[in-house]
């Protein structure tokens, strides 16, 4: 009588049958061990079904000359020992490295995977590199929120500055007589929101949120004369405002009003 070959997992994880008819799923781990499969409760089962808890370890943590006595489930990760120890240290998580037998351990390994036991012995090291690196990130999205919010709140000034560029234009198009000063103290307003602008040091999404308001100002600032001298906002011509940017307001005020004449 011929006897069917029985089929093996083609997943990483084996099930074993074990004396209660059970299953028990098992799953290798980086360096080849065999260790019996977490479920998604955490638990060693395989099956999904509660399980009693894992009793938790004591693990000295050697830090500097103090030693910080820590009780954790084992089969937490170094990453969850190092928030705890975060809590007693004040040192950040991410600013900390773990040495267990001599090896730097991954924040994702798990401690029963990599051998730690209950009085297993771990040191603690301030790594000065990692917190460099998140002081220069802190600094780095504190400077771009800084430019953000100023870039915003100079482009609410601009909404409120366009709706007079607006009416001002419209005035002049339906051949209406425009005051002067009105027209000399809207380009003022401009140009110190430009000054503004030019101010600002962004990168990234601000950069182009900077350069996009610059543009959008430059299209209202100059005033040309056209045909039968009607005054018009004049959308072609670039303005860049450097560090003689105030020499720049001055002689564009003096234009103005030279093509207005002073009576």
């Amino acid at each position: 009588m011929l006897r069917s070959k029985s089929s093996k997992p083609s997943s990483p994880a084996i099930a074993a049958e074990d004396a209660c008819g059970g299953v028990d799923e098992w799953e290798v781990r980086p360096g080849g061990m065999l260790v019996q499969k977490r479920d998604a409760a955490g638990t060693g089962t395989g099956t999904g079904t509660a399980a009693p808890p894992v009793p938790n370890i004591r693990v000295r943590v050697k830090h500097g000359s103090a030693y910080l006595d820590v009780y954790l489930s084992p089969q937490s990760t170094f990453g969850e020992l190092k928030k705890l120890l975060a809590e007693r240290t004040g040192l950040h998580p991410l600013d900390q490295k773990l040495v267990y037998k001599g090896k730097d351990r991954d924040s994702s390994a798990y401690l029963d995977i990599s051998g730690v036991k209950d009085r297993s012995k771990i040191v603690l090291l301030e790594d000065s590199t990692a917190q460099a690196k998140r002081f220069l990130e802190m600094r780095r999205s504190a400077k771009m929120e800084k430019a953000t919010k100023s870039i915003s709140q100079i482009s609410l000034e601009v909404d409120k500055l366009a709706l007079q560029v607006s009416a001002l234009d419209a005035a002049v198009s339906k051949g209406g007589k425009v005051v002067e000063n009105d027209v000399l103290n809207l380009i003022e307003l401009l140009m110190a929101q430009l000054i503004k602008l030019d101010g600002i040091t962004a990168d990234g999404e601000a950069k182009q949120q900077r350069g996009m308001q610059v543009r959008r100002v430059q299209n209202y600032i100059i005033l040309e004369e056209e045909d039968d001298n009607k005054l018009v906002f004049d959308h072609n011509v670039p303005l860049v405002i450097d560090s003689n940017g105030f020499d720049r307001m001055n002689k564009e005020r003096k234009r103005v009003t030279g093509l207005f004449g002073c009576n």
